[in-house]
């Protein structure tokens, strides 16, 4: 079956609602945890569950490398390949592929785009066609139109372009389409000009998606307020009987601010990528843990915390993992920063369903120090 959203409540802009797919239901406002490579990085599906994760993401690029999607389908799709019975979303590979072509003006082109592997400098091309055949054959909930992802600081001319041939592609991807069961999302571009992002949401609306994505906000370079007038440009022009993505997005406090402007899923490497370094989230910001303060201090990272780190170990034991290079160190900040972001989106539906979402962002936001 295709994805069905329900839109449940409104507390201003901010959206409580279900999405309902092949592998389960899930509410959003809701934070997905990055699994690149069918994997999110030294976690197992049982623990993603009881971190109470409502659907994860998975690379298209990088599968498509290793093993091969293929492979997967051979396997009987990513869920089986895996073993995650949860809801599953790929992304195009688009902003991997975009990161790895050199000379932009001659890499890309409007048939796909020229690159090479990051793993053995093979030459690559990949189309819009191609990457929905290879999220066709991984059988994810959820796929993506491939996009241009062009920096904030592009000029008004190319960002118009850019977003000119990302209609065309989405076009060509959902006309090559072909899998029933699976849901695809069209993407907005923009940059952050507000006449470039109505006309992308538009035109993109009309080709009537599954759901929608607001992309070109997690590039390198772009600052908070680019990417908080992406959203405003985008949003309003968005169906409210969709679900509507933020990609690449996981600070604590930019899932906030998505949800006040009407998002409703977001995603980003960020809680195992900063958890790989000793860092973790708390209510009063990121804290470092190999910090020599922490070594004698015998409680756990938040009192408040029902994360299985948190119930379990204590800040000075987690120091002693980094300090040593133990792999567990970053297995157990992970499970932390993760639940900690799912934690945040509950908390948020809850404020949502009491009218009081204006008030949990303004508390959170005087606690939290980026």
């Amino acid at each position: 079956m295709k994805i069905k959203y329900d839109l449940i409540k409104k507390d201003g802009n901010a959206r409580l609602g279900k999405l309902h797919t092949n592998h389960g239901t899930f509410d959003t406002p809701m934070f997905m945890p990055v699994g690149t490579l069918a994997n999110v990085k030294t976690l197992v599906p049982e623990e993603l569950k009881e971190m109470n994760s409502g659907i994860i993401l998975a690379n298209t690029y990088h599968l498509w490398l290793r093993p091969g999607e293929d492979i997967v389908a051979k396997a009987g799709g990513l869920h089986k390949f895996m073993n995650y019975d949860g809801p599953i979303l790929t992304d195009s590979g688009g902003f991997q592929v975009f990161s790895l072509a050199k000379n932009k003006k001659k890499d890309i082109t409007e048939d796909g785009v020229h690159f090479k592997s990051h793993i053995d400098g093979q030459k690559l091309f990949l189309t819009p066609e191609k990457s929905i055949e290879i999220q066709n054959k991984l059988d994810s909930d959820i796929a993506m139109s491939f996009d241009e992802c062009p920096p904030a600081s592009a000029s008004y001319d190319y960002l118009k372009k850019s977003l000119e041939r990302t209609l065309r592609w989405a076009k060509r991807g959902k006309d090559a389409f072909n899998n029933p069961n699976q849901s695809l999302f069209g993407i907005v571009q923009g940059g952050p000009i507000e006449d470039l992002r109505k006309y992308s949401a538009e035109e993109t609306v009309k080709m009537d998606f599954d759901g929608y994505s607001i992309g070109g906000v997690a590039n390198d370079g772009e600052s908070k307020d680019d990417m908080y007038k992406a959203i405003d440009y985008s949003v309003p022009y968005l169906p409210e009987d969709k679900p509507r993505y933020l990609m690449g997005v996981g600070e604590p406090i930019d899932i906030l601010e998505g949800v006040e402007r009407g998002v409703d899923m977001f995603d980003c490497v960020l809680p195992t990528r900063i958890a790989r370094h000793g860092n973790v989230f708390t209510g009063e910001g990121r804290m470092n843990l190999k910090n020599a303060k922490f070594k004698e201090d015998f409680t756990p990272i938040e009192d408040t915390c029902d994360c299985y780190t948190c119930k379990h170990y204590t800040k000075a034991y987690l120091r002693h993992l980094i300090v040593a290079g133990e792999q567990l160190a970053g297995r157990l900040l992970s499970i932390h920063n993760i639940r900690f972001l799912i934690k945040e989106t509950e908390e948020i539906r809850e404020a949502i369903k009491e009218d009081r979402f204006k008030e949990y962002k303004e508390e959170f936001i005087s606690k939290y120090k980026e």
